[in-house]
């Protein structure tokens, strides 16, 4: 009897905590939105460190964009450009770019730790540090005369000067942080501590921006492209290159002597 007394308790006990686990377990339940069909984590909701940093050198990109297409039509017809659009993009770059990126992220946490482990990546730090300094500079330049209802002709060119100059700038620069500085700043960590390091950055961007300041960002410079008819993708296709001399010939062949395509 005690035999049969106890394999019915151990019975019971497996059946009770399996309940208790399954209560407790996120991916039993329905609508679970942190989790696939498998049970497993959806890859989109683990964001490393680089990643991060890199995708934020995304919107900044697209705020160069709008700098660029601007300024081709600042002098084309700069009363026919309203001033809010670039005073939306400046102060996006401002606190999404300089304040946050620039200077809550890489100098804080990737530039001295990349002074640190030397070599050639080590040698880019002061010019990056200097870069970022001019570029708020230029930004403080583009909030200040952007402030106004109309350009002159004489603002509106060197406002188109400027903002060539931070994209020409902030171009390169983004690109060797990309090759050249994050790569060699994640060699100087172990896993456990670029996890760690990420779960601060997104700690510091709930602090600084609230729980979705990247996705905020991205709606920010997606309505303000809209603004200015930049927001079609399709429009920055390249046109097909001149016609060679060789196609030309091919072209003219007799059908029975072309080339199979």
């Amino acid at each position: 009897m005690d035999v049969i007394r106890r394999q019915w308790l151990a019975a019971a006990c497996s059946v009770g905590a399996g309940v208790v686990l399954m209560g407790c377990n996120p991916s039993a339940g329905d609508g679970d939105e942190e989790s696939d069909k498998s049970g497993g984590k959806p890859a989109a909701s683990e964001v490393s460190a680089p990643e991060d940093l890199m995708r934020e050198h995304g919107v900044l990109r697209r705020a160069l964009l709008v700098y660029q297409e601007t300024a081709v039509k600042l002098r084309a017809a700069a009363g026919a450009v309203e001033p809010e659009a670039l005073q939306k993009t400046a102060k996006l770059f401002r606190v999404f770019g300089e304040e946050y990126h620039e200077q809550k992220l890489e100098e804080v946490h990737i530039f001295p730790a990349v002074q640190k482990g030397g070599g050639l990546a080590a040698a880019y730090i002061g010019v990056l540090t200097a870069q970022h300094q001019r570029g708020r500079e230029l930004t403080d330049y583009i909030l200040s005369v952007t402030a106004g209802e109309k350009f002159s002709a004489i603002t509106a060119e060197t406002l188109a000067r400027v903002m060539e100059s931070l994209v020409r700038m902030y171009e390169h620069h983004a690109a060797i942080e990309d090759t050249i500085i994050f790569p060699a700043w994640k060699q100087t960590m172990t896993l456990e501590q670029m996890d760690a390091l990420g779960e601060k950055f997104e700690e510091i961007e709930v602090q600084q921006f609230g729980k979705d300041g990247y996705e905020a960002a991205v709606k920010r410079i997606g309505d303000i492209e809209a603004s200015l008819g930049l927001a079609d993708l399709g429009q920055f296709t390249a046109p097909p290159p001149p016609e060679t001399k060789e196609a030309k010939a091919e072209k003219n062949k007799p059908d029975a002597e072309k080339k199979p395509q």
